[in-house]
């Protein structure tokens, strides 16, 4: 009989940066997580920033990541359902995981029930007070124009200036991830917002590169599930909790 019954919950890999050496690194040590949780997962929620930068060509995909690829086929073929999220970073994602792994694309909120909890689920960009110029960035960066135009400009010099822009962004975001008092943090201002209107046992998000777990209420909790350029934190429910938890290294916060 299958053990498999968990739920786990990852984001903000950011494969791609630094560098080749380095990255790779990094994706072999998530192949060795997704090998480990093979054995138990039933669903797997890659919640945004899988890539530094993802575009799909009608013929072509970025180069690369093909240990991390070849896992999640690994995977589906065994029958575990894959969520990918698009995220600030990855958002041009459109067929080609659905074709390749039967992925499930994500482009803003889910929300679903598991035996008995309610999830609300998102990248976690543009959500909450705030960020007035990256929210009007993000609409246009998503439009069909602006993506049938990038894709008229040929890989090479597509690609090589989207990984530009990519990576001084995430430097931008990286000089200023300072933890604030945990009530300012704009995602939990957002989640409780969520919270007026309907209820969750858990929100979770990724994007902020912060490993959190906050009690919004007696019943709902706030997770963040922080990164795998520093953390290297997940979230997993078992059916009857939801825990944060980390890969080959302890938490620092």
């Amino acid at each position: 009989m299958s053990n498999r019954h968990k739920l786990y919950f990852a984001s903000d890999f950011h494969l791609g940066v630094p560098n080749y050496a380095t990255s790779r690194e990094r994706e072999d040590k998530l192949v060795r997580w997704l090998d480990i949780i093979k054995a138990d997962a039933t669903e797997v929620f890659l919640m945004g920033d899988v890539f530094d930068f993802w575009f799909e060509y009608t013929t072509v995909v970025p180069k690369g990541y093909v240990r991390f690829l070849g896992k999640l086929a690994e995977l589906t073929d065994a029958g575990i359902k894959l969520y990918m999220f698009k995220g600030n970073h990855d958002m041009w994602m459109f067929e080609y995981f659905q074709q390749e792994f039967n992925a499930t694309i994500i482009t803003n909120e889910l929300e679903i029930e598991r035996n008995g909890k309610k999830f609300y689920l998102h990248h976690g960009d543009g959500l909450g007070p705030g960020d007035a110029k990256y929210k009007m960035l993000k609409k246009f960066f998503r439009s069909k124009i602006c993506q049938w135009l990038f894709e008229r400009i040929h890989p090479n010099l597509g690609v090589g200036v989207a990984n530009h822009w990519s990576h001084r962004s995430k430097v931008v975001q990286g000089n200023n991830e300072v933890r604030k008092v945990l009530e300012q943090e704009w995602l939990v201002t957002y989640s409780r917002e969520v919270l007026q209107a309907r209820f969750f046992d858990y929100l979770i998000f990724g994007h902020r590169h912060l490993p959190l777990d906050i009690q919004l209420n007696d019943k709902s909790r706030y997770i963040n599930l922080g990164d795998w350029l520093n953390h290297f934190s997940y979230a997993v429910f078992d059916g009857e909790e939801l825990k944060l938890e980390y890969f080959e290294k302890r938490s620092e916060i």
